[in-house]
């Protein structure tokens, strides 16, 4: 049995603030492939058949997609190679790093609930 929470009590202007918050980073971080090419990204530099395999089912205009959004915010690098053919590889920012907490919140929580619903 779980402990009882205190329910937040905040000013309106307060939850206002809050719910800005949430939907700016939602906005940033939205989607069913973000979070799990952050994930996969932090392994080290990936090239995109790389990431397409580790993730499975994404497609390679979706993952297009995503990496430009996620480099777009400063998530993720490119970095293009001068080889024949040409190499490109995907990577962290040190700001990404700013997610670390969160995830591994997100992590812990899934795996509680997936335990919790296997239960019943």
């Amino acid at each position: 049995m779980e402990p009882e929470k205190q329910p937040i009590v905040q000013s309106s202007h307060a939850c206002k603030i809050s719910v800005m918050a949430v939907k700016d980073a939602l906005y940033v971080l939205s989607g069913k492939w973000k979070l799990p090419l952050i994930l996969t990204l932090s392994e080290g530099p990936q090239r995109f058949n790389e990431i397409q395999r580790t993730l499975g089912d994404i497609t390679p205009k979706i993952l297009s997609k995503e990496l430009r959004e996620l480099e777009m915010n400063e998530f993720v690098t490119r970095r293009v190679y001068p080889t024949t053919p040409v190499t490109v590889t995907y990577e962290l920012t040190p700001y990404s790093r700013s997610l670390d907490k969160v995830l591994d919140e997100l992590r812990n929580w899934g795996l509680q609930h997936r335990e919790r619903i296997m239960k019943k």
